[in-house]
């Protein structure tokens, strides 16, 4: 093996996978496979000094700074700790510790599988939260942190400064139901529940984490001015009676064994618990010997982090089944023989495209290897040859939808297969939920099982036949589908309203890929109605702000159809509003290149309808404030994000103000 090319490739490969988890949160690999290259590349460095360098991923602590969020210095740096992998290493590790400081305690603590952020408290308020960053330099998610209900605003105790680290996570609960919203509105579905806090946490708006259920345990304190402590489990203590979440179940222990023991305990549980952990940290307890160890460039000398190996299992693929999206796009489930793993039955796991069914050669029949993806989402890592049964058959996508019939298609350049029809019920159920959701038209009670339940009875087959409810309402009563009297009332109701929306949610509901509801609203506040959007040129939607090449395809592609443009007619025929209401009162773009962060109450108008005129005018509207904030609208009872702006010096203008700038 040529040593020093393995190093280049294992370096090259870990920085893609940095990359991915840390600045993407979309990772292709699963922690352990991670652990795995960075533990070979760690081990030939050491064996093969002369091929060190500075700029190896070894050297470096977490990713880079994401460019829209504000960044921010760490005062103590935020590095990782040294991962360990077996009895041998931790056994390692407590003895040396144990030759070097005499009789040293230890406290194994839950390693908790989030994102790490660093909280700033002055005088018992909180006023800053930071990601890691690169270990030096965070992200400011403050805004974000404080729709996190677990995180304290205040604490009883005023100290000068506090400094205090935690992990932001999401439980299984809050992950499965946000993957189901994402699935059923034809979003991202995430791997894991790390990756979806991690990608929540840095949103740009800070309503998408209410809406997702995050939640933090702190697990050490950084700064205390003001206040002594002498040990890490006495700091601990002392930040629960503060109303800091904590981290759970630590234990203090004496021997190698006694660290053992409890390591071994936290994973026997951790499939009983109501979030993943990926891990379990080893750390001396007593802060003055932390000091006297101090540090490396990378990771502390008096901690290590055990990583449990993913538990996995054998099975049998005994069938693939392909599922159809609302976008069209199809993508194969294995189901298995049903079995135990990670605390649940598995009986089916997604094969996400021929491609990856062709690397992992998996064959219908196959005896295969599956583990859960962080702990939670079913994947199939391998299938076993040599318990390959005669019988096995390999697997090829349809050429033919399997629910309507209709030719598929391989996009260019790309591994997803798509239906090709205009008339496939999957694709019409996705697409129906997702014009009746909240982002979308909004229509209260015509959710998944309403939605289903209608077109299985045969009153709807697209969107515009919602509106067409109304004639059916004694039947539905009798017939019970959607609910008693009240319910079907409520729901032609909302139907109805739903005609008066401003044309951007309609936009929005009729699926456009890649045109989600800001583009949408870009779209309204530049053409003044349905007609003039679906005759836009290549040259016009192009030079609108941050429209690119494949959206602006996406866009013409869907207009050109002739079925989308039956579908447009339908819907104007029965009522629904084709007009631009933003667009209709545009005069100018005097807010180009300004960012308004709206905050409070406004006297007369919601934040939506604000929001609407400020980029009716060609401005930009913000979740977090930065030096970069052009304005902030403020109305009454505004908070943290006012305190920011007088501190950044940035321009509070209130509704009053506004409207004189719309003069």
């Amino acid at each position: 093996m040529d040593i020093k090319k393995r190093i280049e490739e294992l370096r090259k490969t870990i920085e893609y996978h940095n990359d991915k988890y840390y600045n993407q949160d979309d990772p292709e690999i699963s922690d352990f496979e991670y652990d795995q290259l960075s533990l070979e590349l760690r081990k030939l460095e050491q064996e093969y000094p002369e091929f060190a360098a500075s700029d190896s991923p070894t050297q470096k602590v977490g990713g880079t700074v994401k460019r829209e969020l504000r960044k921010v210095q760490h005062d103590v740096p935020v590095i990782s700790l040294q991962d360990v992998f077996s009895k041998e290493e931790v056994y390692n590790f407590v003895n040396k510790m144990i030759q070097e400081l005499g009789n040293p305690t230890f406290v194994v603590e839950r390693k908790v599988d989030g994102l790490s952020v660093v909280l700033r408290y002055k005088d018992g308020t909180l006023v800053e939260g930071i990601t890691r960053g690169d270990g030096l330099i965070g992200e400011s998610v403050y805004e974000n942190l404080l729709e996190i209900k677990s995180v304290p605003r205040t604490i009883p105790t005023k100290l000068p400064y506090l400094e205090v680290r935690g992990e932001v996570y999401m439980s299984n609960e809050a992950f499965e139901r946000a993957n189901k919203k994402q699935e059923e509105m034809g979003g991202k579905v995430y791997q894991t529940a790390r990756n979806l806090a991690a990608g929540t946490l840095r949103q740009l708006d800070p309503a998408v984490v209410r809406e997702r259920d995050l939640d933090i345990y702190v697990f050490n304190l950084e700064i205390s001015e003001g206040k002594d402590f002498t040990s890490h489990s006495e700091s601990l203590n002392w930040l629960s009676t503060q109303g800091f979440p904590v981290s759970p179940g630590f234990m203090v222990c004496k021997t190698a064994d006694e660290v053992w023991e409890c390591i071994t305990k936290i994973g026997d549980s951790r499939w009983e618990l109501p979030f993943g952990i990926d891990g379990a940290v080893v750390k001396v307890d007593s802060l003055e010997d932390r000091r006297r160890l101090g540090i490396t460039s990378k990771v502390p000398r008096w901690a290590v982090a055990y990583k449990y190996p993913p538990e996995q299992k054998e099975t049998v693929v005994e069938d693939i089944i392909v599922q159809v999206g609302r976008t069209g796009r199809l993508t194969p489930l294995a189901i298995l023989k049903p079995v135990k793993i990670a605390g649940t039955t598995v009986s089916k796991a997604t094969l996400h495209n021929q491609d990856y069914i062709d690397s992992k050669d998996i064959r219908i029949g196959d005896t295969v290897i599956i583990q859960k993806a962080g702990d939670i989402i079913p994947e199939v890592l391998k299938s076993i040859p040599e318990k390959r049964p005669e019988t096995a058959q390999r697997y090829v996508m349809p050429d033919k939808c399997p629910i309507c019939g209709a030719p598929t298609l391989r996009e260019e350049e790309g591994v997803e297969i798509r239906c090709t029809g205009t008339n496939c019920i999957a694709q019409a159920m996705r697409g129906i939920i997702y014009f009746a959701s909240k982002d979308a038209m909004n229509i209260e009670g015509l959710g998944p099982s309403s939605v289903e339940a209608l077109m299985t009875e045969g009153y709807i087959k697209d969107v515009a036949d919602i509106y067409l409810l109304k004639n059916y309402r004694e039947e539905l009563i009798n017939k019970g589908i959607v609910g008693k009297e009240k319910s079907v009332d409520n729901l032609i109701r909302a139907v109805e309203k739903s005609k008066e929306n401003d044309i951007d949610r309609l936009i929005t509901g009729l699926g456009i890929r890649n045109v989600g509801k800001q583009t949408a609203r870009v779209l309204a506040s530049n053409f003044p109605d349905m007609e003039a959007l679906q005759n836009a040129t290549y040259e016009q939607l192009i030079a609108l702000p941050d429209f690119g090449d494949i959206m602006v395809r996406d866009i013409l592609e869907f207009f050109s159809k002739e079925e989308n443009k039956a579908l447009i007619e339908k819907l104007k025929d029965a009522g629904v509003n084709m007009k631009s209401k933003v667009s209709a009162t545009k005069k100018d773009d005097r807010f180009a290149g300004k960012t308004f962060v709206l905050t409070g109450t406004l006297p007369t108008m919601t934040r939506d309808e604000a929001t609407q005129i400020i980029q009716m005018y060609g401005g930009k509207v913000s979740g977090s404030v930065s030096k970069k904030t052009s304005y902030v609208l403020a109305g009454e009872e505004a908070g943290s994000k006012l305190t920011k702006a007088q501190a950044l010096g940035v321009p509070i203008i209130s509704e009053e103000d506004f409207k004189k700038m719309l003069e």
